[in-house]
């Protein structure tokens, strides 16, 4: 029963992103705005990490298998693929890349951050 409590409160929270989605007109997708909500939920103390936890690192567990169905779909789609193959390589490359930059630089700010209110 505790599993599907925390369940029901996760789905609960991705369907208000998916509302959300559906009332603000922005180019955000609702998995974001329902894991904001979570995040804000929390960190204001509103739920409790013990609340979905378990649920949580089982979800996380089991994300590579729904990677499935769309690696199925690009083998399908091998054919129309193929055309445009090249460009989907330089775009995913450059993509990687700048996620990676991107990444780094805030984490070296956040730690640098961090750093001098410890000294202080």
């Amino acid at each position: 029963m505790k599993y599907i409590k925390q369940f029901l409160l996760i789905l609960g929270i991705s369907f208000l992103g998916e509302g959300l989605k559906y009332f603000i007109p922005l180019p955000i997708p609702a998995s974001i705005y329902g894991m904001v909500i979570m995040f804000i939920c929390l960190m204001t103390g509103l739920i409790k990490l013990d609340d979905v936890k378990e649920t949580g690192k089982f979800l996380i567990e089991i994300m590579p298998v729904m990677f499935i169905p769309a690696g199925v779909g690009l083998m399908t789609s091998w054919d129309s693929i193929m055309a445009v193959l090249v460009p989907i390589v330089v775009i995913t490359v450059v993509s990687i890349v700048t996620v990676m930059v991107a990444t780094g630089w805030v984490s070296q700010i956040i730690i640098r951050k961090t750093g001098k209110k410890d000294n202080e």
